[in-house]
């Protein structure tokens, strides 16, 4: 695996995840693979647990990291060919990437969507500006139209949680003050494609996904028919796909309850706010997942990083 840009790079989820279970067993028994190798994470957006999580899986593995945060500290870039470059760009990506690739052995992005052009976030211009540039793998630490590694915490979260032979397993949408991206709903989508589950995808009308990704998936318009003897219930706000990045409404029924919740463990890939998004006394409970989901992060970075370093 010369990249890990999207969920379709798993070639094997099931095996990936056991493979992710050993190293969390012993974090640090690779820690001389990844000796006098160095990471570097650039972000064009915030973080809390993917900045963490990575640098730690990077760590364990006895890796160098270097950090930049671009929107404070690096030049502006311009991604465009053939651009005459007399306004405020001042660094273009041809030679950001190169440059880059000189200082280090693996290169991790995290740029998210704009919401305000569909076609340019699904260029996904950034992500791929880096690969197309850079000479030394990339991976995806959430970019406009994905968060892989979301994903496979996610997948090894209800591995270890799971205790029956096809789950049920239920996306639900949640109300949120301001519009956010799909990425995190989407790789969701794709990796449980990967799963035997009973899986279904629940909104208002008007937030339906890219048809594209959840094809085959079962949706319900209905949240409490939906979470209805559901085994797991990932929670997850995102704005219209049809009527790109708008907020068309925010229904506070659809906030997440313990009634609706049942018996169900719940999931969020956090940050989530308390009493918008999902009730307290389900964030507080023994049925929340949160914490294992971010801890997962960790073995999941580690997981992909081992990956490209036998490769390295």
């Amino acid at each position: 695996m010369k990249h890990y840009l999207a969920v379709n790079d798993i070639d094997d989820l099931n095996q990936w995840v056991e493979e992710a279970k050993l190293l969390k067993a012993n974090s640090v028994a690779l820690k001389n693979l990844g000796k006098d190798k160095t990471i570097c994470l650039l972000f064009f957006n915030n973080s809390l647990r993917t900045r963490l999580s990575t640098q730690k899986a990077a760590i364990n593995l006895g890796m160098n990291v270097m950090v930049m945060n671009f929107g404070s500290e690096g030049w502006q870039l311009e991604f465009g060919d053939g651009e005459i470059m007399n306004q405020g760009k001042s660094e273009h990506i041809k030679e950001a990437a190169k440059v880059v690739s000189q200082f280090c052995d693996i290169v991790a992005i995290r740029a998210f969507a704009s919401l305000a052009d569909k076609e340019k976030d699904e260029a996904e211009i950034v992500l791929k500006g880096f690969t197309k540039h850079a000479s030394i793998p990339v991976i995806n630490m959430e970019s406009s139209v994905e968060h892989p590694l979301q994903a496979l915490a996610d997948a090894i979260t209800i591995a270890e949680q799971n205790n029956k032979t096809k789950p049920k397993i239920v996306l639900s949408w949640a109300p949120h003050p301001k519009a956010l991206p799909h990425a995190v709903a989407n790789s969701f989508v794709k990796m449980m494609q990967l799963q035997d589950a009973h899986f279904v995808i629940t909104h208002p009308k008007g937030y339906e996904l890219n048809p594209q990704i959840t094809k085959n998936v079962s949706i319900e318009y209905n949240q409490e028919k939906a979470c209805e003897n559901a085994d797991f219930i990932y929670v997850k706000n995102w704005s219209s796909y049809t009527d790109y990045g708008k907020v068309l409404h925010k229904d506070t029924k659809w906030m997440m309850t313990k009634k609706k919740l049942g018996k169900a463990k719940f999931m969020h890939c956090l940050p989530v706010r308390r009493n918008v998004v999902v009730a307290d006394d389900v964030l507080d409970s023994n049925q929340s997942l949160v914490i294992e989901q971010a801890n997962n992060r960790t073995f999941a970075a580690q997981l992909v990083l081992k990956k490209i370093l036998e490769k390295l």
